[in-house]
């Protein structure tokens, strides 16, 4: 029997002709008037502080860049993303204007002799304030400019470029400025081959389990390997305030220089052979040393291999010197930390780290400063008596703070706090730090070298109220010294006059922050020191609510329910609401059940959250609780789907309570993790009727060596990786699905394939499913086109399956 084909080219046609009517749209699309005015509204400043804290730089900022900035040319090298023609890190967010404001009179001052246009990068204040370092991004590479603080004027340094491929390119050193320069005698970059020379090949001589995640944008092939070399080749030198540049050394592939306190030495860290295809560049191998203001090798601090193979675990490090950087307050002496457990957290070891000081000339052997029965952390210096470190321990949360004594090696650690890491509410803040007359970050004490200052979230019941304490450190007490009070947000950002006077960012709910001076000791010693204004005053009057309730096995949940303007419940009645969530992983049902936010933060309505749909008529729910808790020795996503479920189910239950919204008109959205998030629940409720799912994860089998807070394998938890991947139940996936993804996404884990391949089960499947690829976009996206496309799918895919759905009774009715 002969089969006809014209039948089946016929119903192959009508399929694709169906999909192409749903999927049309002529290029990129403008969201309705009320939403790209959200794309619109003007951008807050960026604030910089000068070290004698008595001058605020303030950077303005533009509108997003356009896709054609977007979709420069851009190089994918070994995890880094790389702009060749600028030589220099890919960026798309720049600077256009400057003004100085004085905290002493709050008086601003526009700086002038910048060129049209401008395209400023980076700012670094110079230790004594005077002058301030700017990158800017010209026409041919990125430029050194220099700011004179006392005229409010700018110039340009030297006709060179900076390379800024690792690191903005340049640092203070005293009066002068250590900058890493495009060689000027570097030739072409390396072609790339017409014809391949021989195979790629990649192979592994076995080893014990090693955790090797799912890294974006590796090495493929030698020419890769030689166009990162050309790329971070740099040459060093010193240039002074009047634009005449020093070459220190020749050109070489410095990842990071960093100079000592007193001026004399360069730490320096160089990337060398072998590459892999395997990782990216920060664990390729580097060479660690110490320069002279010459470029010779003096001291060999650590010659770091390529890292291809760690231990399993997130408390797993590399073996050898770690963290190595200069102590801040000492002239020239060096500090690491070092793993004594061969980095591997499985080992049994009362020790994991020691910490280690060597002085200059780096003759005599390093001492060691402290042994941790945890993960070193981070360290805080202030002076010969005075430093603060931290340890840490994933697998248990554990989180501690030690006082030692650098210059007293004999004196044992004092321990300062231990606390869960999870515990907002126990936090007891961090330590001002201060730049001291090196430039350096210390820490900042009190007059008499006696007390502490410590600025902190002050999570708690009612939400977080920021706040000032001051830590004797005799005796280990705080003394609270102002907290914000309600019904405003007030955050410190710096604390004056030994105590007397903070600098703060305050704001309310209809306010935008603003900076001001504020006398601790008196409450009403205010003055304003900015005046930006409402940037979406069209939304003024929109509702905020704190929301408080509890999920079914009795875990305490919060959320921040936003409401638009003019709306009553009684009288309007629920309204369709989005909600967008992000699930977090945590050991206790206490800390899962601790508020974040604040009820008075001001109501910035962007583009980004899902609040931009309050523009629209939708009641929108941010941030509800989502917690996945592992008591004990149980992981948390062993019990993934059930808890989850519970966590959607009460978010429901309780705007369907309250009366803002109704069960049949509700969507769920997130991003990234909250994309994974999103495609669960509808795939396993039917609590939602549509879901919006950004830059997402859906097959866990593709992230074969952990996701999120997850260390186990895929080959040692099977189950729990196949559970929790949406991908392996999309047939039970009912309701509409929107995904959008970025064609450029670098971030590990989340390649645009995890969207592709869902879309194309759920097309398969019957689903309703539309997936939406932006082109040149990353993990978040950066063009205005693309923003506003955006907000144009998510406003259409709601308002057809949320905002107009029939009841779903009705809905099944009419289909039987």
């Amino acid at each position: 029997m002969t089969l006809s084909r014209k039948p089946l080219a016929g119903s192959i046609l009508a399929v694709f002709l169906v999909s192409g009517t749903a999927a049309a749209a002529d290029g990129y699309q403008t969201p309705p008037p009320e939403l790209a005015a959200l794309v619109n509204a003007p951008r807050t400043p960026l604030q910089s502080l000068n070290p004698q804290r008595d001058t605020i730089l303030q950077t303005s900022r533009p509108g997003l860049p356009g896709i054609a900035d977007v979709s420069q040319p851009e190089l994918r090298l070994a995890g880094l993303r790389i702009n060749p023609g600028m030589r220099a890190a890919s960026r798309f967010d720049f600077g256009n204007g400057l003004t100085l404001v004085d905290i002493a009179s709050g008086k601003s001052r526009a700086v002038a002799g910048l060129p049209a246009h401008p395209r400023i990068a980076d700012s670094q204040w110079a230790p004594d304030g005077k002058h301030a370092a700017l990158a800017l991004w010209g026409a041919k590479g990125v430029e050194l400019w220099l700011l004179d603080a006392s005229s409010a004027q700018v110039r340009r340094l030297g006709a060179f470029h900076l390379n800024a491929v690792s690191g903005r390119g340049f640092a203070w050193m005293g009066n002068q400025l250590l900058v890493k320069l495009v060689p000027t005698r570097q030739g072409p970059a390396p072609l790339k081959p017409s014809a391949p020379t021989g195979p790629n090949v990649q192979q592994s001589m076995g080893g014990k389990l090693s955790q090797t995640r799912t890294y974006p944008d590796l090495l493929k092939t030698p020419y890769d390997a030689d166009l990162l070399d050309y790329q971070l080749d740099s040459q060093l030198a010193l240039v002074g305030v009047d634009g005449k540049a020093r070459p220190i050394g020749q050109p070489d592939r410095y990842l990071a220089v960093q100079p000592s306190p007193n001026r004399q030495y360069l730490l320096s860290a160089r990337l060398q052979r072998p590459y892999s295809t395997l990782v990216p560049i920060n664990r390729f191998p580097q060479k660690i040393e110490v320069l002279d203001l010459q470029g010779r090798s003096l001291h060999l601090v650590a010659q770091r291999p390529l890292l291809e193979r760690m231990p399993s675990g997130n408390d797993a490090v590399e073996t050898g010197p770690r963290e190595v950087s200069w102590r801040a307050d000492a002239p020239a002496t060096l500090f690491w930390a070092e793993a004594r457990d061969g980095g591997d957290p499985e080992v049994a070891a009362q020790v994991r780290d020691a910490l280690y000081l060597q002085t200059a000339p780096f003759k005599q052997p390093p001492f060691k400063l402290q042994e941790l029965a945890s993960r070193f952390a981070d360290i805080q210096w202030g002076r010969g008596d005075l430093a603060l470190v931290s340890e840490y321990w994933w697998k248990t949360l554990d989180l501690k703070t030690w006082r030692v004594r650098p210059a007293e090696p004999g004196k044992p650690a004092e321990l300062l706090n231990r606390r869960s890491s999870e515990d907002r509410y126990a936090d007891p803040g961090s330590p001002v730090l201060i730049s001291n007359a090196d430039g350096q970050p210390v820490l900042q004490t009190s007059a008499d070298g006696g007390s502490l200052y410590l600025l902190g979230d002050g999570a708690s019941p009612d939400g977080d109220r920021p706040f000032i304490d001051r830590l004797d450190l005799a005796g280990n007490k705080t003394t609270r010294l102002w907290r914000s009070q309600a019904p405003w947000y007030e955050q410190p950002l710096a604390v004056l006059d030994d105590g007397k006077r903070a600098l703060l960012s305050r704001e309310q709910v209809e306010t935008p922050s603003n900076l001001y001076l504020k006398r601790l000791d008196q409450a009403d010693g205010l003055r304003q020191l900015t005046f930006f204004p409402h940037p979406t005053p069209q939304l003024k009057g929109v509702q905020k609510r704190q929301l408080r309730y509890k999920r079914a096995d009795g875990v305490d949940l919060s959320a921040t329910l936003y409401l638009p303007p003019g709306y009553d419940a009684k009288r309007d009645g629920p309204l369709p609401m989005l909600m967008w969530a992000y699930p977090a992983e945590f050991k206790s049902a206490d800390a899962a059940g601790q508020v974040t936010d604040s009820p008075y933060r001001f109501n910035r309505i962007g583009y980004w959250g899902p609040e931009a749909l309050l523009a629209r008529g939708y009641a929108v729910l941010d941030d509800p609780s989502m917690p996945i808790i592992g008591v004990g020795k149980q992981e948390p996503n062993d019990s993934y789907l059930p808890q989850l479920k519970m966590d959607a189910q009460a978010a429901v239950d309780e705007v369907v309570r309250l009366g803002v919204a109704d069960r049949d008109r509700i969507a769920i959205g997130g991003h990234s993790y909250g994309s994974f998030m999103t495609a669960n629940l509808l795939a396993h409720t039917r609590l939602f009727r549509a879901g919006i799912a950004r830059s997402g994860a859906f097959n866990r089998t593709l992230t074969p060596f952990g996701f999120q807070s997850e260390e186990r394998s895929f080959w040692q938890a099977k189950d729990v990786y196949q559970t929790m991947s949406p991908f392996n139940y999309a047939e039970q996936i009912k309701d509409a699905l929107l995904l959008i993804h970025g064609e450029a996404d670098n971030n590990p884990g989340t390649f645009p394939l995890q969207s592709e391949r869902m879309y194309q089960a759920l097309q398969g499947l019957g689903g309703t499913v539309r997936l939406v690829m932006l082109p040149a976009e990353s993990h978040g996206y950066r063009a205005r086109e693309s923003i506003l496309h955006m907000l144009w799918e998510e406003d259409r895919w709601l308002d057809q399956y949320v905002k107009h759905a029939q009841p779903r009774a009705q809905e099944a009715a009419a289909q039987r």
